[in-house]
């Protein structure tokens, strides 16, 4: 029993400290999760939305310490409490996403690894079968070092966690996890492979029959039956390839630019999610910036889901030299953790990518 306590602590707070660090990683892509299950078609609890941001940091903060707290053997009361409500916590919430089918990704591990609502409630199925393990065998979770050590690696692990976090709300994520990393075509991550596996349906094909009711289940085939076709129910029941890249288009009136403006050999995107949460500040830098970019050579576009009298306003108010496009704010989300942010692309490369902190960083050769 003593080994195999230390190996469920161990792996358990390994668990945590991965799984805190990634989002930790990316505290804004975790808000943006959190404010899907806060909205009204999940948990219907609007008036988190607002605080989304300041929950995640202090989620993912508390997510890395209790792992840190487990491994080093340090409150040993308090830090298994934490860990059976915690886990008890996102058990239901998996389940509750799984079940009801209202989100498809838990976010456990951010971008780094996609998981189905059934995965994500497996595994923390598992993680509180272990944490009452854990319970059971508490006697034989001792501290590793002298109470003086202990303390003095907690506060350190905190302080980390705090600074980490500092830089990349003011900067982007240190390891970008997302198909828009810096290095990616975007037009190779809309491709689907010719062998990728397609999606399968399933077809509830409902007949009246002698008076009564018969449902006939087919893959696709429309069955032969000497009755009186009432209707049909298809449902996915295999998922086909989705490519790391979807949803992505660049409109102006209702017509995609995205296939001509991605062959541009010199482009820049200016990408504001959301004008009404933008830094408004920052634009005047921006017009400066793509000024700049313009005596360059390269073309210039803005991206945002705002619609276009909120732009019209924004470029008049800034002198800005360049137009507006329409893209899902969702995707514009995903390209980058900045609002706004800037990139620049080549042919459909992304060369660089940055948020408004580090613009000056931006080079125009």
């Amino acid at each position: 029993m003593k080994y195999l306590i230390g190996v469920v602590r161990i792996f358990v707070g390994v668990l945590f400290i991965i799984s805190g660090f990634i989002k930790l990683n990316d505290p804004v892509g975790f808000s943006f999760k959190l404010e899907e299950y806060f909205s009204p078609g999940v948990l219907n609890m609007p008036f988190f939305e607002p605080h989304a941001l300041i929950i995640s940091l202090v989620v993912v903060i508390f997510e890395v310490l209790l792992g840190v707290l487990l491994i080093l053997g340090y409150k040993r009361k308090f830090t298994l409490w934490s860990l059976l409500l915690m886990i008890v916590f996102f058990t239901f919430l998996t389940f509750y996403s799984a079940y009801f089918n209202k989100v498809t990704d838990c976010g456990c591990f951010g971008d780094a690894i996609k998981l189905t609502p059934w995965e994500s409630f497996s595994k923390d199925v598992v993680l509180l079968i272990l944490i009452l393990l854990l319970f059971y065998g508490k006697n034989y979770i001792t501290p590793l070092f002298r109470p003086f050590v202990t303390k003095v690696l907690t506060a350190i692990s905190l302080v980390a966690c705090i600074l980490y976090a500092y830089y990349v709300l003011n900067h982007l994520p240190v390891i970008d996890f997302r198909p828009y990393e810096i290095g990616k075509n975007i037009e190779e991550g809309m491709s689907i492979p010719e062998d990728a596996p397609k999606p399968i349906y399933e077809y509830a094909w409902k007949f009246k029959v002698n008076g009564e009711e018969q449902v006939i289940v087919t893959n696709g085939d429309y069955p032969t039956v000497d009755g009186e076709f009432i209707g049909v129910e298809t449902e996915e029941i295999q998922k086909g390839y989705e490519p790391p890249v979807h949803d992505f288009t660049i409109e102006q009136e209702g017509e995609d630019f995205a296939g001509s403006l991605l062959q541009e050999p010199k482009l820049v995107m200016v990408i504001a999610y959301d004008l009404r949460k933008a830094n408004m500040e920052v634009f005047s830098e921006v017009k400066a910036i793509t000024d700049k970019a313009v005596e360059g050579g390269y073309k210039v576009i803005g991206m945002s889901a705002s619609g276009p009298e909120q732009t019209k306003v924004l470029i008049e108010q800034f002198n800005l030299g360049f137009e507006f496009y329409f893209t899902d704010q969702t995707t514009l989300k995903t390209i980058v953790r900045s609002n706004p942010g800037v990139l620049v692309l080549e042919s459909g490369t992304i060369t660089q990518k940055v948020h408004y902190n580090d613009m000056d960083e931006l080079k125009f050769e």
